[in-house]
């Protein structure tokens, strides 16, 4: 009976206040995100040093640590045990780019467990050079031995069983609204976004969102009025725009006051839904007097996203 991996690329989080500063600096040191040519090592000792005490007010906030590692490891075991309860032998595994467990400790487990097939699947359903590609070039780095048989995954953005949980997600959110105003509530799409420059070079995340919110207005007939904007902007350029707090005081000046925040880019709750969506937005939103502001739950747990991971894997062991 032939043996297969399938290695789940996430981002990771700190998982302990005392994490913060080490994992920024994993992060500031990514050159497929900042690519300094020389001294990056010591710039990222440098912003993470000064950059983690404001961060650890946001994670103190959120319990002091991120909820990532945990949902990741759920979904881990969750597409496991599917696989497996199909009669299909795969051992499941994470590799994280920024925390425990880091791709660098996964390597030697692919390298000892003589698979047959090793499909590597990242929690990214929209590919970017940031996140995916990311991810495949730190393990690119690590792993010099033979990839014949990997199988890279870029992208499942408009998968249907992906795009049936994020709609179960939203019915069970709108379940949450007041009855008399469930038909007006408007569905907000807030992505992590990306520099423009990015997207001038061709990076096709921005494209990929798009898609998927389109795909899952049309499975829904268009049952809301729907919006898209981007979230967690940092530094100076120009970003993917309308921004989430933007797009939340102009829906409330056209007397819009029923928002449903839908976390589009991300496959599970961390710091940038429960602290930047629920905590610092909710106050733009008190600001300009949203009546029902409410967050959607991240697909977290979701059977549905688990199914769409295992129909991906079984399509590519096929």
């Amino acid at each position: 009976m032939s043996k297969y991996a399938v290695i789940l690329f996430n981002l990771g989080g700190p998982d302990s206040i005392e994490a913060i500063e080490p994992f920024l600096y994993n992060l500031f040191r990514d050159p497929d995100i900042f690519k300094i040519p020389i001294g990056q090592k010591f710039f990222a000792r440098v912003i993470s040093k000064r950059r983690a005490p404001k961060v650890a007010e946001e994670y103190e906030l959120i319990g002091g640590k991120s909820p990532i590692n945990e949902w990741t490891e759920l979904q881990r075991k969750m597409l496991e045990d599917k696989l497996r309860s199909e009669n299909i032998d795969a051992d499941v595994l994470v590799a994280m780019r920024y925390w425990k467990p880091l791709t660098e400790e996964v390597v030697p487990k692919i390298d000892n467990g003589k698979y047959d097939k090793v499909i590597m699947l990242p929690l990214y359903p929209h590919y970017s050079i940031s996140t995916t590609g990311s991810s495949f070039n730190e393990w690119n780095r690590h792993y010099d031995g033979d990839k014949s048989n990997f199988i890279f995954v870029n992208d499942y953005y408009v998968n249907d069983l992906y795009i049936d949980a994020i709609n179960e997600r939203i019915d069970q959110t709108l379940d949450k609204f007041p009855k008399n105003v469930r038909n007006e509530v408007q569905l907000v799409f807030s992505a992590h976004g990306t520099p423009m420059s990015m997207v001038r070079k061709g990076d096709p995340y921005s494209g990929h969102i798009c898609e998927t919110v389109s795909k899952v207005m049309e499975k829904r007939n268009n049952s809301h009025e729907s919006h898209l904007c981007f979230q967690s902007k940092v530094g100076p350029v120009k970003w993917l725009e309308p921004g989430t707090d933007t797009m939340i005081e102009k829906l409330a000046s056209e007397g819009k006051k029923h928002l449903l925040i839908i976390p589009i880019s991300f496959v599970s709750d961390h710091v940038e839904t429960l602290f930047e969506l629920d905590i610092e937005y909710r106050h733009v939103a008190d600001k300009v007097e949203i009546e029902n502001y409410i967050v959607m739950t991240g697909l977290n747990d979701s059977q549905k996203f688990i199914d769409a991971l295992a129909q991906i894997t079984k399509e590519k062991l096929s």
